[in-house]
């Protein structure tokens, strides 16, 4: 299982929806899937391109739960 870190990122980092929407070129409803349960159906891409948006690593981004 995966566990989202990005809404916790976002919070830290004061960066809103609408900010990373801008930043990135990513739908808020994909900014949504990302922070959620459903970040494993996201593109390997999508998660970097907000990564970078955020000055983090993809990794940073999620969790592993085995």
């Amino acid at each position: 299982m995966i566990k989202s870190n990005l809404k916790e990122i976002m919070e830290r980092l004061d960066v809103t929806y609408k900010q990373l929407e801008e930043k990135t070129g990513v739908s808020s409803q994909t900014i949504t899937r990302a922070r959620g349960e459903m970040i494993s159906e996201c593109r390997l891409s999508t998660l970097e391109t907000i990564a970078k948006a955020l000055g983090v690593s993809t990794k940073d981004l999620y969790d592993e739960k085995i």
